[in-house]
């Protein structure tokens, strides 16, 4: 599956242990969406339309009102790499 760069890079805080929040407004409408890897950190990556897409393409989803995980088709369609790192050997 052709996935672009934005949703790998989301798709990979999710595999490692990360979550989507949404943030709604005082309406209930959806403003953004947060990526949280498990560290803590915000993923500047996950945006709304990233958000959207992963949800369109099944490769995310939640349960029981929980955030948003990656599932078993988003992890069968991610390229695996090793720790998202580009990898440096020593001489």
């Amino acid at each position: 599956m052709n996935i672009p760069k934005p949703q790998q890079r989301t798709l990979h805080a999710l595999a490692q242990g990360g979550c989507i929040v949404l943030i709604r407004d005082d309406a209930g409408q959806l403003t953004h969406a947060e990526c949280l890897t498990r560290e803590g950190w915000v993923l500047t990556d996950c945006t709304l339309a990233v958000f959207r897409a992963l949800k369109r393409r099944r490769l995310i989803s939640s349960q029981g009102g929980q955030p948003y995980r990656i599932n078993r088709e988003g992890l069968l369609a991610l390229r695996s790499q090793h720790d998202n790192r580009v990898s440096v050997r020593a001489w």
